[in-house]
C-alpha cells in the first residue's frame, strides 16, 4: 500500500463528527504521492523544485498517473505548484479508486438510505495496515493526517528521521493547507458582509 492510499483509508475511517475538508485532504494526498515517488526514486527535489527521475511502474494506478504528470522540462515545477495542480479533486479520485478495487463500500442509514450513503473502508488487510501505521505514530502518515484534519496534531520529528526531501514536502503541505484555510475564512467574511448589506436594504 502507498502512503496516499493509507491516508485515504484513514480519512474515510475518521469518526463522523470529525470534519475532514476535501480540499485539505486533496493537498495532503498530493503530498503523500510525492513522498511515495521520492521513495520510489521517480523524482528528487532540488530545493523547492521537482526533478523527475526515470519512469517506471509502481504497481499503483494513481501513483503511476502522478508520476506520468510530472513536468519533465526545465524550469521544473515547484513542490507548491505540484500540490495545487495535482491536488485538484484528488480526494474524490482516491474514493473512487478504493471503491473500484473493493476496499470501500457505501454504508446507508436506516431512516433515509438514499440520503445518508457514506463511503467507508471494508475490513481488509489494507485497512488494518493503514490503521496500524497511524496508531504506531509513523511520522509521515501522522503528519499528513494532521494536515488533513484527521488527527488533532502531527508528531514532532527531526529531519534526520525522514530525510530532507520528505521534510520539504510535509512543510509545503502544511503551508498549502493554511493558505486554503485563509481563503475559506476570507470567503466566509465576504459572504457575511454581503448578507449584512442585503439585510440592511
Amino acid at each position: 500500500m502507498t502512503t496516499a492510499r493509507d491516508l485515504a483509508i484513514v480519512a474515510l475511517d475518521a469518526p463522523p463528527d470529525r470534519s475532514v475538508e476535501q480540499g485539505d485532504l486533496s493537498l495532503a494526498l498530493a503530498g503523500a504521492e510525492m513522498i511515495d515517488l521520492v521513495g520510489a526514486e521517480a523524482l528528487a527535489l532540488d530545493g523547492e523544485h521537482i526533478v523527475p527521475g526515470p519512469q517506471r511502474a509502481t504497481g499503483d494506478r494513481l501513483l503511476d498517473e502522478a508520476a506520468a504528470s510530472l513536468v519533465r522540462e526545465e524550469p521544473y515545477e515547484t513542490v507548491e505548484d505540484w500540490l495545487w495542480r495535482r491536488g485538484r479533486e484528488l480526494s474524490a479520485a482516491y474514493v473512487d479508486d478504493l471503491e473500484k478495487i473493493g476496499l470501500t463500500a457505501r454504508r446507508r442509514g436506516r431512516r433515509f438510505p438514499l440520503w445518508s450513503a457514506r463511503t467507508v473502508p471494508v475490513d481488509s488487510p489494507a485497512r488494518s495496515g493503514a490503521e496500524e501505521r497511524l496508531a504506531s505514530g509513523e511520522p509521515v502518515l501522522a503528519a499528513l493526517a494532521a494536515a488533513a484534519g484527521i488527527e488533532d496534531k502531527g508528531p514532532e520529528f527531526h529531519e534526520d528521521l525522514v530525510g530532507e526531501a520528505v521534510t520539504t514536502v510535509l512543510a509545503a503541505v502544511g503551508d498549502a493547507v493554511m493558505e486554503l484555510e485563509a481563503v475559506r475564512q476570507r470567503r466566509t467574511i465576504e459572504n457575511s458582509a454581503f448578507d449584512n448589506i442585503w439585510r440592511g436594504m
